[in-house]
């Protein structure tokens, strides 16, 4: 390896590390907060077949909202499942739900619900008393049937809530 080679290789980890570690910082804590996470019922893959469009794969979706404060509890106040055009087609949190110190809350989605499509969304609404760590939501989807698998994580983000 020559030496520029090795110079431009450790300027390359080195900036990878150093985002690693910024990615890292812990989030500033809140009060409360809208959360809008990615679902995907369904998978587009592989090539425009005769019908002129790709093949489809049904994926069910886990999400996880994770209380990472390790004394404060925080409240989920809804959890409001939206179809691609945006449309409520369920609030899988009807009433507010405490969720203790490091406690965490699981919705599921089926495989077989085809309603929300490739850009479903939740959007999760949380408060707490006082400030707290953040909670950490995430959705795993998956589809392990036969001899392939597919499974990957989406990750919510805080967005203004609707005026």
């Amino acid at each position: 390896m020559t030496d520029t080679l090795r110079r431009a290789f450790a300027a390359l980890l080195l900036a990878a590390c150093a985002a690693a570690a910024m990615a890292q910082e812990a989030p500033p804590a809140s009060a409360g907060q809208t959360l809008y996470l990615p679902i995907y019922s369904d998978l587009w893959h592989g090539d425009l077949g005769s019908r002129n469009q790709p093949d489809k794969t049904a994926l069910s979706a886990l999400v996880s909202i994770r209380n990472t404060d390790p004394a404060r509890p925080i409240r989920i106040l809804s959890a409001r499942y939206h179809d691609s055009q945006g449309r409520l087609l369920r609030d899988f949190v009807p009433k507010p739900r405490s969720l203790p110190p490091l406690g965490t809350l699981e919705l599921f989605i089926e495989r077989a619900e085809s309603a929300g499509g490739s850009g479903a969304s939740f959007l999760i609404r949380w408060q707490a008393e006082r400030p707290v760590n953040p909670p950490v939501v995430e959705a795993v989807h998956a589809d392990l049937r036969n001899p392939r698998t597919v499974s990957f994580i989406t990750v919510a983000r805080p967005i203004r809530p609707a005026e």
